[in-house]
């Protein structure tokens, strides 16, 4: 068993029958009660975000995790398709688990998280930056690189990003999967 000086960033517990993993943790001692250690908590099974307060020494229940590469193959009805990259296994993900699922394209590499204990996969999540390929914007202006005005875009997954004037149809850009903002221009993969 873990109490709660094992708590960390990004450990996954079990609390109340849902899995959350900790985002923020501290703890608070006063001089005249026993310490307590806080943490912030986001659900990985359930989108709530929660403050939870310990004693200090008290028993939380860590899950074992496993990350492993996948390749996004489609969606159908049963959700997102991914293949092991090693024993080519498939799995359908529902789309509440997938961290950006706007910007998965064929092919595309991921990490799925397992639960060891279940065997269930708990998320997929994307590359932190992907490079797209811009399928529909409007013409951009020669010399509008001034100032920071945005235009809307089409990238080759469907979702659109707000984009600097000067890119235009047909280029490349690297995009921030966690934020859905354009970082840059990339020239040649």
């Amino acid at each position: 068993m873990a109490n709660t000086a094992d708590i960390s960033r990004g450990l996954i517990i079990k609390l109340d029958g849902s899995l959350y993993t900790v985002v923020e943790f501290g703890e608070n001692k006063t001089a005249r009660a026993a310490a307590k250690v806080w943490a912030k908590l986001k659900g990985i099974d359930n989108n709530r975000s929660i403050e939870k307060t310990w004693n200090s020494g008290d028993t939380i229940f860590p899950v074992r995790v496993e990350r492993k590469a996948y390749q996004y193959l489609y969606k159908d009805d049963t959700g997102y398709n991914f293949m092991d990259n090693e024993t080519f296994e498939q799995v359908a993900v529902e789309e509440k688990l997938v961290d950006a699922p706007q910007f998965l394209k064929d092919g595309q590499e991921v990490s799925v998280l397992f639960n060891t204990e279940t065997e269930t996969p708990m998320s997929v999540e994307l590359p932190d930056k992907i490079v797209l390929l811009v399928t529909y914007t409007e013409p951009g202006l020669r010399g509008d690189t001034a100032t920071r005005t945005l235009k809307p875009a089409t990238v080759e997954t469907g979702a659109k990003v707000n984009v600097p004037l000067f890119v235009n149809e047909g280029e490349l850009i690297r995009v921030n999967t966690k934020t859905g903002d354009y970082v840059e221009r990339v020239k040649e993969v």
